[in-house]
């Protein structure tokens, strides 16, 4: 329970909504006991045909005897004193002056009372139960009216809570490097974002509503109890360890049994993303039987193991109820025999000063129901309380993971121009058994346009990773001016760098926006400026129905895979970037868009550093070197001409028939 404690004190921020909370907790606690304790004039009073103030006079007229027969006992007992002086006996006085004391203060109290009873309090039986039932009427009112302002203060403590909760997780995510937010599926992250906190703030806001109110409606009725006979309170209790045992184990079951459940959940959504990511393969395969026999496979797994969490919440009710009638069971008796027979004492044990009445020993029941049915309610949101906690432990799994990029503690300004980048020496694996690069030294001028070729897998997008320090490298350095990027302001650094990747990703917002990501400055004209010159103006506006204010979905799933990578030349166009990074970046276009985007970058590169990923011939005409890549290293470099004639991958890799030269 450590972990959501930790997201419980959160609520604490808003200290007059916990306040207010508490402070209707207490009323209604006080209101629900003070109903109870209405009985007693009904049974002792009313149903014996007198009002309040002749009980009063009664109770007074009692105390005197009680007083009078306390007197005698105290009287013999120093008799025997004198006789034999034995620790027992002078304890035996002690609690006999002690009684006494009790027993005269209260008839003082019921004396200051009597006039004041007789003056405002209704003289006849019926009067007294009709000012009684005008009571309770009234108390049940405004206990109602404190419960709904509770129950809408602990909803807003428990929402909040996961309205933050959601904002430091979610901050917290995007701070994370690639290397360390891959360690996470989609799934698991969605189940984080979603279902763990929303049951985070479900157990803060029980823990703060019948996780406060119902123990203070407990103890109420325990302080009621105890007034009328905590001796005989305390020889009820006998019962209650074993139950609170039991109820500890299944609370550790329950939190095993929730902590597996949200785990199968998430793997449920790691399917359902890939299902719905891969649904065009899965169909050109005819693979929707295999699929759905999957998600059934699974959806079964986390069936069972929600069925083992209901049977364990359904075995706290039965035992809270079981324990709860062994405790009414056991007072039933013990007050039976108290009350028929007028005794004080229980198996040797005085239970009470004096004599219990019908109407006392009603009372004692109805608070020692009251206390059950708290205790009942409580034992009803242990699967809460428990799922709760499971969510924690996963969401603070997440939350405190660092960053790999350390940032240093003085960064280092970079040039207001940027010069040269070299990368020294530099070695980079995802995992420790396998280097992706091994020793790669390059050394790229300002303004120099360097394309980087080599076959799937050898490192190109690796290397390229390391420019905008989405990774640092395991050996070795990349440096700008000599200073070495993992002394940089992470945000100086990629305010400078513009990226276009392959996997052109648009975000679910209007044309317009997404061409403005990343320069939220930027006007409309230069917006529509760096379409142009991308060549996505004329698409935008004489095929998309609302041109620039166009919504274009999830992903950019609403335009094809050309138009979303023109419209992502257009946002790094808009940028203005001192380092220009293309990965693959026309692959998707079609070969007179290739065309007129070749002249573009054509003029594009000038006066910038700029990298490319690509093997297509007209591209690689662009760069003033090429480097060609393969096992995580450079195997060579050179222009398009060189390499044309010497290198056999090269050639390969550009799809040239010049035979290789050796």
């Amino acid at each position: 329970m450590n972990s959501f404690a930790r997201f419980a004190r959160m609520a604490l921020r808003y200290r007059w909504t916990v306040t207010a909370s508490v402070l209707c907790s207490l009323g209604i606690a006080f209101l629900w006991a003070a109903n109870f304790s209405a009985f007693m004039p009904v049974v002792d009073g009313v149903m014996q045909g007198k009002a309040i103030p002749a009980l009063v006079e009664d109770y007074v007229a009692g105390t005197i005897q009680q007083i009078a027969d306390i007197d005698a006992e105290i009287a013999a007992c120093k008799k025997q004193l004198k006789i034999a002086d034995e620790p027992s006996l002078r304890a035996k006085l002690t609690g006999l002056k002690e009684s006494r004391a009790d027993t005269e203060w209260w008839q003082n109290v019921a004396k200051r009372a009597l006039p004041l009873a007789t003056e405002w309090l209704p003289a006849t039986p019926f009067g007294t139960l009709m000012l009684i039932c005008a009571l309770l009427a009234v108390t049940t009112l405004l206990k109602g009216a404190l419960r709904i302002i509770n129950s809408r203060l602990v909803a807003m403590l428990g929402n909040l809570t996961s309205l933050e909760l959601r904002k430091e997780f979610y901050r917290k995510t995007l701070r994370l490097d690639l290397g360390t937010f891959r360690q996470t599926t989609n799934g698991e992250l969605m189940t984080r974002f979603t279902t763990d906190i929303e049951w985070i703030g479900l157990g803060t806001q029980v823990l703060y509503g019948i996780g406060v109110m119902e123990p203070l409606k407990m103890m109420a009725c325990l302080i009621g109890a105890t007034l009328i006979s905590w001796q005989l309170l305390l020889l009820t209790m006998i019962s209650a360890p074993p139950g609170i045992f039991m109820i500890h184990w299944l609370a550790k079951s329950l939190k095993r049994a929730n902590r597996k459940a949200l785990q199968e959940l998430s793997i449920v959504y790691d399917h359902l993303e890939e299902t719905f990511d891969g649904i065009k393969v899965m169909k050109a395969f005819t693979m929707e039987s295999h699929e759905r026999s999957r998600f059934h496979r699974l959806s079964r797994q986390y069936y069972r193991r929600s069925m083992k969490i209901a049977f364990y919440d359904s075995l706290i009710s039965p035992f809270s109820e079981t324990i709860g009638l062994v405790i009414i069971a056991a007072v039933v008796t013990a007050g039976g025999y108290l009350v028929l027979n007028q005794q004080t004492h229980l198996f040797g044990i005085r239970v009470s000063e004096h004599p219990l009445s019908h109407g006392m020993l009603t009372t004692f029941y109805l608070m020692l129901i009251g206390i059950i049915e708290p205790s009942r309610r409580i034992s009803g949101v242990f699967n809460y309380l428990q799922r709760a906690s499971a969510a924690s432990d996963r969401v603070i799994e997440l939350l405190d993971r660092t960053s790999q990029l350390k940032i240093a503690a003085k960064p280092t300004r970079l040039p207001s121009r940027l010069g040269k980048i070299c990368f020294e020496d530099v070695s980079f694996s995802y995992k420790p058994s396998e280097l992706v690069l091994n020793g790669v030294n390059l050394a790229v001028e300002r303004g120099e346009t360097i394309a980087i070729v080599g076959p799937n897998g050898c490192g190109k997008s690796t290397l390229m990773n390391l420019v905008p320090r989405f990774y640092d490298p395991t050996a070795g350095a990349v440096t700008i001016d000599g200073i070495n990027l993992r002394d940089v302001r992470l945000a100086d650094l990629r305010q400078r760098i513009g990226v276009v990747t392959q996997e052109t990703l648009l975000f679910d917002d209007s044309v317009i926006n997404n061409i403005r990501y990343g320069s939220p400055g930027a006007t409309e004209e230069q917006v529509i400026e760096a379409a142009k010159q991308a060549h996505a103006h004329r698409f935008v506006t004489s095929t998309l129905a609302e041109g620039y204010q166009t919504i274009c979905g999830p992903g950019g799933n609403r335009l094809s895979g050309g138009q979303r990578q023109r419209l992502a030349l257009a946002r790094a166009i808009l940028r203005d970037p001192e380092i220009l990074i293309l990965d693959e970046a026309t692959s998707q276009i079609d070969v007179e868009s290739e065309r007129l985007i070749h002249e573009v970058l054509e003029r594009f590169v000038q006066g910038r550093t700029v990298f490319m990923i690509t093997h297509r011939p007209s591209t690689l005409t662009l760069a003033d070197r090429i480097v060609v890549m393969n096992e995580g290293r450079i195997v060579d470099t050179g222009s398009f001409d060189e390499l044309a004639v010497r290198c056999e991958l090269f050639c390969r890799l550009a799809h040239l028939n010049q035979p290789a030269a050796a």
